[in-house]
């Protein structure tokens, strides 16, 4: 990275030497031009330049050809060859298929269970895309205490959250704010000498099976609790900082700096039944967390998505709750989840395990011919969430050198733990067909086995397999 960094600075130092260079010409132009004398003819005709061709903008994005040539399986099969035969791939699955036609092109053990790592949030978008508004939105309040000056801060769990300044950006484009909480406290005029934090919204435990104590101090994730600033990041601005353990706690500690307490005031409370709301903010829509968590593979907002699909179809706020919203959800709709076992939302439970063929269907179905057995109009904009490779997200750093075969023309969401690697998206081929995928490589560090997806990937894009 540092290479890159240098090579980069290298080249903006060229480019301001030649600028220079230029300039100084200019200069000595003009200064020549000063000091020569210049003779005109007294009567001599005023030549006007001519006006100069109008530009005309060129479109940088184009919708794919309507009548792009589909794939030929046994053409595509013999393109993948040479990069499945890396042993780097470790246990293998795949499944692509035809966007259009919705037809599988080629698949290899997609059935089989794997590690999806983070492209379980594939399945997590799609349920909140399907049992949520797209403007939903989740509230946090203060209501008043039971006792003297106690108010009681209540989260419906919305992590994004901030304690970032009016004016400074949170870790969460459009997330609230504990400012605006604190102002209209003052406005309500009450007098606060405490503050209780509701915990009460989510039950069950705060942890998932499958997740590492250290994962929190690693920056992976939070306790998931419902009350929660900026993701529970230590550094709002920074993704792996480390991370709060007591978010909610930290969460109320915020706001009585705002209001200008002693954070030793707070303490976790329940809110009295009934209890007058005394500040309210909300979330950004749905659709806009959602492009947060696929873009950057955000772990507590996944699991906050989660249970918001828990809530919307009556099941517990909690991680058994939440992962069987999201399969019930997907299979009243038509997708079939046979073989999915979840333990959480976000993908960072080492238990999870999902068939390539059931990621690969739900990325057809958003990016297939709309239609109610498919649901393609609910799920479309998910294609517009996804990392662009060698450009946003997870994958601006991959397909950006060596081979750029796919860059700007693959999108997908990304799998990483410590044995497992998973992309799931869709690619332009080279004939101007959208294909879809799912690549899972397990057994293998992601040093080893995500090269060698990114590898396959980009052979989906040089295909012009007809």
């Amino acid at each position: 990275m540092g290479k890159a960094r240098g090579s980069v600075r290298s080249r903006l130092r060229s480019r301001w030497g030649i600028a220079v260079a230029v300039v100084v010409l200019i200069a000595g132009i003009v200064g020549v031009a000063a000091v020569t004398p210049t003779f005109t003819e007294p009567d001599a005709p005023v030549v006007s330049a001519p006006e100069p061709s109008p530009v005309v903008a060129t479109p940088a994005v184009a919708p794919v050809p309507a009548d792009a040539p589909r794939p030929d399986p046994a053409a595509l099969a013999a393109t993948l060859a040479a990069p499945l035969r890396n042993p780097d791939l470790g246990r293998f699955t795949g499944s692509v298929a035809d966007a259009i036609t919705g037809e599988v092109l080629w698949s290899a053990d997609p059935d089989a269970a794997m590690t999806p790592a983070s492209t379980t949030k594939i399945l997590t978008a799609a349920a909140a895309m399907l049992a949520l508004p797209s403007d939903h939105r989740v509230t946090t309040k203060v209501v008043q205490g039971d006792g003297p000056g106690q108010v009681v801060l209540v989260g419906e769990g919305d992590p994004t959250l901030t304690a970032q300044p009016v004016g400074t950006p949170g870790f969460y484009e459009g997330g609230a704010r504990i400012d605006d909480l604190a102002d209209q406290i003052r406005r309500s005029g009450a007098q606060v000498s405490s503050i209780g934090v509701d915990l009460g919204a989510y039950s069950g435990p705060s942890s998932a099976d499958g997740w590492f104590p250290g994962d929190v101090a690693a920056g992976y994730i939070a306790p998931i609790e419902p009350v929660t600033l900026d993701g529970g990041r230590s550094v709002p601005t920074v993704d792996e900082s480390p991370r709060s353990a007591t978010p909610g706690l930290d969460t109320g500690r915020a706001l009585a700096r705002a209001l200008g307490l002693d954070p030793a005031v707070v303490t976790t409370e329940s809110a009295p039944s009934g209890a007058g709301s005394l500040a309210t903010v909300q979330s950004a829509p749905l659709r806009q967390r959602l492009g947060q968590m696929l873009g950057f593979s955000d772990n507590v907002l996944a699991e906050a998505v989660g249970r918001e699909v828990a809530a919307a179809t009556g099941a517990p706020a909690s991680f058994d709750g939440a992962t069987e919203a999201v399969l019930t959800t997907l299979r009243d709709n038509g997708v079939d989840v046979d073989g999915v076992r979840l333990a959480d939302t976000s993908g960072l439970s080492v238990d999870n395990r999902i068939p390539a063929r059931v990621l690969s269907s739900i990325v057809t179905a958003a990016a297939g011919p709309v239609n109610d057995r498919t649901h393609a109009d609910a799920l479309r904009p998910m294609l517009d969430y996804l990392p662009v490779a060698g450009a946003t997200g997870t994958l601006a750093a991959r397909y950006a050198s060596g081979d750029r075969t796919a860059a700007g023309w693959l999108r997908a969401k990304t799998g990483t733990l410590s044995n497992a690697s998973a992309l799931a998206g869709y690619v332009v081929d080279q004939s101007g067909r959208v294909l879809t995928f799912a690549l899972m490589s397990n057994d293998r560090p992601p040093e080893v086995g995500r090269p060698a997806l990114d590898a396959v990937a980009s052979t989906l894009r040089s295909c012009g397999c007809t």
